[in-house]
């Protein structure tokens, strides 16, 4: 508290950001945290599914899942009867809907990590400023220490600024990689899905169809006739 005092009034500016900074963090990763699932056992429960024709059962499966990735596929099932192409439409076009989801409040944690500095840099110019004009005021007679301890305090803003600025960029980089993964993941889980309802739909059925065998009277009929016709 005695730095944020010496440091200027822009210190408390600083200090909203890093609390901004920190509250954004655990609230991203909070949620990355929930969006993200096992996407091997997902994907295999819903191919047994979908092998028996259960869409309805698989829909539930992935409306009761959290996350990007089970919305995409929720997306896809529901509209099972389409086209192959008209079902890559849908899985991209979902899957681009749940993009601002994802990257949500990181530009705030980028535009913090770039202005923080400069915030800090203002309040030392600031400070400075304040300092020396005091010595102008007094006509020159101020003594070294008292000078010094002006620009000490004048300092302490700038390096708030980047202490601020240094776990924003720090906070982003990390989160957006999150991100990435998360949307990869929804990448090839849509291909995925969208190619096992396809593959199932253009595969043979197992169903044969057998033709009874005749009556041997008829069979015995048949031959008589052929004898006949042959005699004649």
């Amino acid at each position: 508290m005695d730095l944020i005092t010496k440091g200027g009034p822009l210190m408390w500016l600083l200090l909203g950001c890093s609390i901004i900074t920190v509250a954004i963090f655990f609230e991203r990763l909070f949620y990355y945290h929930r969006a993200k699932i096992e996407i091997g056992d997902f994907l295999h429960g819903l191919r047994n599914l979908i092998r028996n024709r259960a869409y309805s059962e698989a829909m539930h499966e992935c409306a009761g899942t959290p996350g990007p990735v089970a919305r995409v596929i929720h997306s896809a099932i529901r509209r099972y009867s389409s086209p192959r192409t008209e079902l890559k439409d849908i899985v991209q076009e979902s899957g681009q809907l749940e993009v601002p989801k994802l990257e949500k409040y990181l530009a705030v944690l980028l535009s913090v990590a770039y202005v923080a500095p400069l915030i800090g840099l203002l309040g030392t110019i600031i400070g400075l400023v304040d300092t020396f004009g005091q010595v102008s005021a007094t006509g020159g007679f101020f003594t070294f220490t008292e000078i010094s301890k002006g620009v000490y305090e004048s300092f302490i803003s700038s390096a708030a600024g980047l202490m601020v600025a240094i776990p924003a960029f720090v906070f982003y980089s990390y989160l957006r990689a999150y991100a990435r993964t998360l949307m990869h993941d929804m990448e090839s889980a849509g291909i995925e899905i969208v190619n096992t309802i396809c593959d199932l739909r253009e595969a043979p059925s197992d169903i044969i169809s057998i033709r009874p065998d005749k009556p041997e009277e008829e069979m015995e009929s048949k031959d008589e006739g052929d004898s006949n016709v042959k005699s004649l």
